[in-house]
């Protein structure tokens, strides 16, 4: 077993940063299942203005990926800044799971708290449920929240180790998580605190509160967003009020992609081709927004390649600690990226998806390696089968035009990259991951009546 250690030096930070200063708080909000396209800063519908001034007042990212394609994998590599293939996290971790997080892994949790962060998740883990798995164990002095999916049966609060709510309702999640959120500020904002908000909004099934429901333009998945845009306002008003918002970071992302075979129950992708579960960017490609008032100048688009992976290293580096060196950290430092003061130090990221490389991008380049027919359902095209692609990802975001033949060393040289990183995979462990409340049946009723909703508008199934 690897030992759990982590040299830290609270000096790199201070001389990289330029003077000494208290370090910042760090609050990570992470949407589940939202598409790319879902937030009115990236081209949608959807009233998201607290998320929009999160934006104009930081970074916005254009091509910022998440490490998987679903949600116990994602999570697993935003904590360690590994992608979760090193973990043996391929998969989604259920109720009936005795499995989680590696105990040999090092979180981001422990690794802030090394560095005298106050440490809390309020919201979903979904990295195991077994006491040993649960976050006050790995690396968080407090939490609240449901330990997997709200669709999965048996879906409960827990409070630190504890159960305190056996039938949590649906339709006050976002209100309760944003709740507690603004309570772990009240009560923590003396120290250094490192705050981690998962949602468990926009996953299905959907519920949002009667202050919203019915008021978005785009249906009950646009009043959920909205919601959520609400409680990020929340959140950035209290700071506002303790006069704590210069120095705090807040970060907003997406697990993953959207469940576009939910239809009007999942979110929107566009301009990007596919969603959640497939290796097309719009499974990966999330929405990736950061504002720091201290440091990081307002109105900023970048559109270098980043990855959910390079948070860890950012926040430990940011907090003044040293990577682990007993073990391979796949995420970049982004902090000279963040202050404009450099680049990332690659222009890599690798398409993971249920533990097989299944595509790679390196620069404007990405390649998508062959894959059987992709069977759609009653919202979404079948997708046919296709021998290797290569794609120009920067002018075609959509993934239509293979130019393989018209760039042979443009390719050859992605295809090398890729080879080299699967190189590193060869000491891997074995899978981690090898069923009723409410959250399953009214996520299937939704499904069920909104797809007959359709057929009496006259919309056609799209699979043959």
């Amino acid at each position: 077993m690897i030992n759990k250690t982590l040299i830290t030096s609270s000096l790199v930070t201070l001389s990289i940063m330029g003077q000494a200063q208290e370090k910042p708080n760090i609050i990570f909000i992470y949407a589940d299942d939202m598409g790319y396209g879902d937030l009115g800063c990236y081209g949608s519908l959807n009233s998201t203005p607290n998320i929009d001034k999160l934006a104009s007042d930081g970074i916005r990212f254009t091509d910022f990926y998440s490490a998987a394609t679903v949600s116990s994998p994602s999570r697993a590599a935003l904590m360690t800044g590994r992608y979760a293939i090193r973990l043996g996290i391929n998969d989604v971790f259920f109720p009936t799971s005795y499995t989680g997080i590696p105990e040999s892994e090092i979180t981001i949790g422990e690794a802030l708290q090394n560095e005298g962060y106050y440490t809390g998740i309020i919201g979903k883990w979904h990295l195991g449920h077994l006491e040993k798995y649960l976050p006050l164990q790995n690396g968080f002095n407090e939490y609240f929240g449901i330990p997997y999916s709200n669709d999965m049966a048996s879906a409960f609060f827990l409070r630190g180790n504890d159960v305190v709510d056996f039938h949590p309702k649906q339709d006050s999640l976002i209100y309760n998580y944003t709740k507690e959120a603004l309570e772990f500020i009240d009560n923590h904002h003396d120290k250094p605190f490192f705050l981690y908000l998962p949602h468990n909004a926009a996953h299905i099934p959907l519920a949002p509160s009667a202050n919203f429901k019915g008021r978005s333009v785009n249906g009950i998945y646009g009043d959920v967003v909205e919601e959520l845009d609400w409680s990020v306002g929340e959140v950035l008003q209290k700071l506002d009020d303790l006069n704590i918002a210069d120095n705090t970071i807040v970060v907003f992302t997406s697990d993953n992609g959207p469940w576009i075979t939910k239809g009007p129950l999942g979110g929107d992708p566009s301009p990007l081709f596919q969603g959640k579960v497939t290796p097309w960017d719009g499974g990966h490609r999330v929405p990736s927004i950061i504002r720091w008032p201290q440091k990081i100048k307002p109105n900023q688009t970048i559109t270098d390649v980043a990855a959910m992976i390079d948070w860890f290293p950012t926040f430990i580096h940011i907090a003044g600690g040293i990577l682990p060196t007993d073990r391979i950290i796949d995420g970049e430092n982004l902090l000279s990226l963040l202050l404009g003061t450099g680049k990332r130090a690659t222009d890599e990221f690798a398409f993971v998806n249920y533990g097989r490389v299944e595509g790679y991008r390196v620069g404007d380049w990405k390649i998508l390696l062959p894959e059987p027919l992709r069977k759609g359902n009653f919202w979404v095209e079948d997708v046919a089968a296709h021998d290797t692609l290569f794609f120009n990802i920067r002018n075609d975001v959509g993934e239509t035009k293979n130019v393989k033949k018209q760039f042979p060393k443009e390719y050859d040289n992605v295809l090398k990259m890729m080879k080299n990183f699967k190189s590193t995979l060869s000491d891997i462990p074995d899978a981690q991951v090898v069923l009723d409340n409410s959250g399953p049946n009214m996520s299937r009723k939704q499904q069920e009546d909104i797809i007959e909703r359709a057929k009496l508008d006259g919309i056609l199934s799209k699979s043959k």
